[in-house]
């Protein structure tokens, strides 16, 4: 029975070859669309997952709350890790996990950059990174034991074994490996080729273990059956014991296993985080496999008259209506089939570009037998929805009516494809709105002032050499028209590396511990950068050598800190005592989307200095201008290389997650819009089939092309201005609550709605036109002679 249905289906796809090909290449689509969203959200919900103590591990977090808004994050000091471990037994194992740097690596001959991160010994035992060689015991106890990935490994020392080698660190330290692990996975947050262990930072006596110095990652493994509700009850007031300045802060420690998808706190609650992107791509790749079905159920019932006589002989000749669904079932499993391996080959070659698109590394094993089985269920149970409403409704036509030609009335106003296609147009009208929105957000804050001059700006990284021969080095640069200026700063001005609550000044309450952001300059930082001075000066250190002891700062500063003539006034930090001698206007540090925190620019006193901005020459070609740079820094910095970073393109990528998303929705809008043309243009097909007569004789008692293209198109206008009414309200509720993630938004118009719905109306318009006019150029001689 099942190779006759088989059969028969294969006839039926064979007969009408245009309607076949619309139903599989709209399935294809939406599952080959589908599946890669859906393979990113599984990557996403796997977060971090090879860790065997995922759901033991938890990350602690500092939260503060001043003048009814709390704040919460999760850089803590680093003497809270072992305060931890020491006062609360419920803790295992603890593990600090400091920034990953990257530093120059040497193995003999061999030099190359590589991610450095410094952890306690303890990390492999807490995080599930298999060693692949050494003791995991012993292979990050010592001073100067180095871990290295099995890919870095490979990198350094070819076919050569690892263990034991000497490995030097910033042409300053040597390391001895001590350990191989297993390289990183794709779905994991960690990042490194090198780890270093934490006492190396002790004995150098970089270890800070000042309560108000927040610079560091601190992780717990709890106890098996610990209660972690009951335990933040207990770590809580922490600070209270060994810091009075920060008593008033808390502590609370957050689920590892939750940190990827939920890790983001709005006034002290947890509001979620990547997993509100998750679950709308989860819902977009659903509504794109749904329009596909849906495609597949019009044209499917939109040849109810072709498919009706056949019915009605099968019924007379005793089918019953089981075996007619069987029918029918068996037809849209197979197109659905057909449509699975076109869908294969779509996904083979858009994956790459997807992995790009998502900064990610999704791999398929095609042969695996979980994912075979995963495949064939999701093709499978599409066949099934989609050819639900197909087989129910063509096996469900009388066969007496049937074959006297009054089976279904065209003209009733609600039919279950009327619903079904502004459905789709519902799809279509609420992507393309919400494209519009995310497009109009991001070329908002693209056009945003950044505060400060990108034209010919770079950094470089301060290393090796660069600190002592700084002086040298901006010499030439300025003596040789390579560059108009140069300043040494404690970050790039596209990042913020530090920022405290400590701050003090005249006037401030004892109970203000809101955070200000740090930067640092030597001399003549407004120049360089191009930042606006509102009040005061630039940093001059040859006119006044005491500008190392000065500090600007910028508008929001000032208000926070409510100085009415801030020149001249004094900012204690860290207990260094800074001058105000400037003030500057406020310049985007962090993201473009958010307000600007207030900043202070800290004079060469605090000598913390790990970038230099140059503005090169704008009268010369930047390629020569970094040429000359580069013999400039290998001169003086020769153990290095000659590294770069252009600001605006450090800038843009600040934009990049915003793009990305804004890419992704105008893929999909196109998709979704793709499918439902390819269904429209069926629909308009059958539609001309069943009124070819009609319309021969609307042109025999003289319509006109026009009216006849007017008759055809009308009822396609319809669903889409019924599917903009429904779309409208819903779109402007998601992008609404989307917006509300931003403090630096767009307020949204109405006309966007308007337009999206016109730019549907007329693809819509468009798809149906060419049927519609060959519709109405047929000769009606031809139409009419059959009769």
């Amino acid at each position: 029975m099942l190779r006759n249905y088989l059969k028969i289906a294969f006839r039926n796809l064979l007969n009408d070859k245009v309607f076949s090909s619309i139903n599989i290449l709209g399935l294809a689509i939406g599952f080959s669309a589908s599946a890669l969203i859906l393979l990113w959200v599984n990557d996403e919900m796997n977060f971090e997952n090879t860790h065997e103590n995922r759901e033991r591990i938890f990350q602690a977090w500092n939260q503060v709350t001043e003048k009814g808004k709390t704040s919460s994050w999760n850089v803590t000091p680093q003497s809270m890790g072992p305060a931890l471990q020491k006062d609360y037994p419920e803790v295992e194992k603890m593990v600090r996990v400091d920034w990953a740097d990257k530093y120059l690596v040497q193995a003999k001959d061999t030099k190359i950059k590589g991610t450095v991160q410094i952890v306690d010994s303890t990390f492999l035992d807490v995080f599930t990174f298999p060693l692949l060689k050494g003791d995991i015991k012993t292979c990050l106890n010592g001073v100067n034991n180095l871990v290295i990935t099995q890919g870095f490994a490979k990198k350094l020392f070819g076919n050569s074994e690892p263990l034991g080698q000497i490995v030097k660190l910033n042409n300053e330290s040597d390391f001895v490996v001590t350990g191989v692990v297993k390289s990183l996975p794709t779905n994991t947050d960690f990042n490194f080729d090198c780890l270093v262990p934490w006492r190396f930072k002790v004995v150098n006596n970089m270890e800070s273990l000042h309560w108000g110095n927040n610079s560091t990652t601190t992780y717990v493994l709890l106890k098996k059956n610990t209660d972690a509700q009951a335990f933040n009850l207990k770590v809580k007031h922490l600070r209270k014991q060994y810091d009075k300045e920060t008593a008033s802060w808390e502590t609370f420690v957050y689920p590892f296993e939750r940190l990827r998808l939920y890790g983001s706190f709005k006034n002290g609650v947890e509001e979620g985080g990547k997993i509100e992107q998750v679950r709308n791509f989860t819902v977009i790749a659903l509504l794109i496999l749904l329009i596909a079905c849906i495609n597949f159920m019009n044209l499917s019932t939109s040849r109810s008259d072709k498919r009706a006589k056949e019915v009605g002989v099968r019924k007379a000749s005793g089918a019953s209506r089981l075996s007619l669904i069987k029918l029918f079932y068996s037809e849209s499993i197979l197109t659905s089939l057909l449509a699975g391996v076109l869908a294969i080959g779509i996904i083979m070659v858009s994956l790459p570009a997807f992995n790009q698109l998502i900064e990610s590394k999704i791999v398929i094993d095609w042969w695996d037998a979980q994912w075979i089985a995963y495949s064939l269920g999701f093709v499978v149970v599409t066949g099934l929805v989609a050819g639900s409403y197909p087989a129910l409704f063509l096996s469900s036509f009388d066969p007496l009516q049937v074959l006297k030609g009054s089976y279904f009335n065209i003209s009733s106003p609600i039919t279950p494809r009327k619903i079904l296609v502004v459905c789709q147009f519902v799809f279509s009208v609420l992507l393309i709105s919400c494209t519009m929105i995310i497009k109009q957000q991001l070329d908002y804050a693209q056009n945003r002032k950044s505060g400060y001059d990108k034209a010919n700006l770079v950094y470089h990284p301060v290393e090796g050499d660069i600190s002592k021969n700084f002086d040298l080095i901006k010499a030439e640069l300025l003596k040789n028209n390579v560059a108009v200026s140069v300043v040494k700063t404690f970050s790039p001005i596209t990042e913020t590396w530090s920022n405290t609550g400590g701050m003090k000044w005249r006037g401030k309450a004892t109970d203000d511990h809101r955070n200000i952001d740090r930067f640092g300059a030597d001399d003549q930082i407004v120049k360089t950068l191009g930042l606006e001075i509102i009040e005061g000066r630039d940093f001059d250190l040859k006119a006044y050598p005491t500008d190392s002891s000065g500090v600007i700062i910028n508008e929001t500063a000032k208000k926070m800190m409510g100085f009415k003539n801030p020149i001249g006034e004094k900012i204690t930090d860290g207990g260094w005592e800074f001058q105000v001698i400037g003030v500057v206007k406020d310049f985007v540090m962090q993201s473009p989307f958010r307000e600007v925190n207030a900043v202070t620019i800290a004079g060469a006193k605090m000598n913390f200095f790990n970038a230099i901005h140059v503005k090169y020459n704008p009268e010369k070609p930047i390629k020569e201008n970094l040429e000359n740079a580069k013999a400039i820094f290998r001169k003086y910095n020769p153990n290095y290389p000659f590294e770069y970073h252009f600001v605006d393109d450090a800038y843009n990528e600040k934009f990049a997650s915003v793009e990305r998303l804004s890419f992704m929705a105008q893929g999909f809008a196109f998709l979704t819009i793709f499918i439902t043309c390819l269904g429209l243009l069926g629909l308009a097909t059958s539609l001309a089939q069943q009124k070819t007569k009609e319309i021969g004789i609307r042109k025999v008692l003289g319509a006109g092309i026009g009216q006849i293209v007017l008759l055809m198109s009308k009822g396609f206008v319809t669903p889409v201005l019924l599917a903009f009414l429904i779309a409208s309200p819903l779109s402007y509720w998601i992008m609404n609550k989307w917006l509300d993630e931003y403090t630096y938004k767009i307020t949204i118009n109405p006309l966007v709605f308007v337009l999206a719905g016109l730019v549907t109306v007329v693809i819509a318009l468009f798809t149906v036109s060419y049927q519609s006019i060959k519709a109405a150029l047929m000769n009606p001689v031809k139409s009419l002679k059959s009769e």
